[in-house]
C-alpha cells in the first residue's frame, strides 16, 4: 500500500528503509504493490504537474561515510493538485540514485511534462520513487486530468481493492473493485483511466465516470 500523506522522515532514513525492505538476492529489483491512480493521490502528500529542468547527483546525507546517493531534479512546477498546506512551490524533487531502491529516471531539459506524486520529508524536501504514481502528462486520459483537480482526493474515504482472480466481491459498503488486471491483464486499463471510486451521501462507494452511469460489471466479479 502507498505511504500515507503524513510528513515522512528524512531522506537518508528513507533510503536505509528501502534498502532493508529489498529482498535478499534481489539487488536489481524494485517491487511495488499495485495501486489505482486515485489511491496514489490519496496516499501521497503531494501531486503536481511539472517539467524537469535539470538533474544532479548529490549525497544522501551529510555523513561522508554514507555511500548512498540521490538524484536531485530541478523542476518547473506547472500546477499543484495536492500539498498546498505544506509547500507552495516545488523547485527540487529527490529520488534514490540506485534503481534497486526504486529510484525514478526522468527526462530533463525536454518539453515532456509529468504528473508527480510523492512524499514531503520532515526537512521539507519532496521525495519520489517508483512506487509513487509518476506518469508523462500526455499519457493521462482527459478524465484522469479532470479527476486530479477534485474527485480523487475528495473521495479518499473509499477503499479500492485490486481483483486478480475470480470470485472477487465487495466486502464493505465503501469498497470499489479494481478489475483492470482481471479483465485486460494490465493495471492501468480502461477503469484506471476513466473511473473514480466515488463516495455517496449514504457512505457507500461506487465507480463513476462522470458522463455515463456506473458500470454494473465493476460491482462484483464472480465465477460464470
Amino acid at each position: 500500500m502507498p505511504r500515507s500523506p503524513r510528513t515522512a522522515p528524512s531522506w537518508a532514513l528513507l533510503l536505509r528503509l528501502l534498502a532493508l525492505l529489498r529482498p535478499p538476492g534481489m539487488a536489481e529489483a524494485c517491487s511495488c504493490a499495485p495501486a489505482h491512480p486515485q489511491q496514489h493521490v490519496c496516499h501521497s502528500a503531494l501531486a503536481i504537474r511539472a517539467k524537469i529542468s535539470s538533474e544532479k547527483v548529490v549525497p544522501a546525507s551529510a555523513d561522508p561515510a554514507d555511500p548512498q546517493k540521490m538524484i536531485r531534479y530541478e523542476i518547473k512546477q506547472i500546477k499543484m493538485f495536492k500539498g498546498f498546506e505544506k509547500v507552495k512551490d516545488v523547485q527540487y524533487i529527490y529520488t534514490p540514485f540506485d534503481s534497486s531502491l526504486c529510484g525514478v529516471k526522468l527526462e530533463a531539459n525536454s518539453q515532456k511534462q509529468y504528473l508527480l506524486t510523492g512524499q514531503i520529508l520532515s526537512d521539507g524536501k519532496v521525495f519520489i520513487h517508483l512506487c509513487n504514481y509518476i506518469e508523462p502528462w500526455e499519457n493521462l486520459s482527459f478524465l484522469q486530468r479532470e479527476r486530479l483537480n477534485h474527485h480523487y482526493h475528495l473521495n479518499c474515504g473509499c477503499q479500492i481493492t485490486t481483483c486478480y482472480t475470480v470470485p472477487c466481491t465487495i466486502s464493505t459498503p465503501n469498497e470499489c473493485l479494481w478489475t483492470d488486471w482481471l479483465l485486460e491483464r494490465k493495471l492501468y486499463g480502461y477503469q484506471a483511466q476513466h473511473y473514480v471510486c466515488m463516495k455517496h451521501v449514504d457512505g457507500t462507494c461506487s465507480w463513476y465516470q462522470g458522463r455515463l452511469p456506473p458500470r454494473k460489471e465493476f460491482v462484483d466479479i464472480n465465477q460464470p
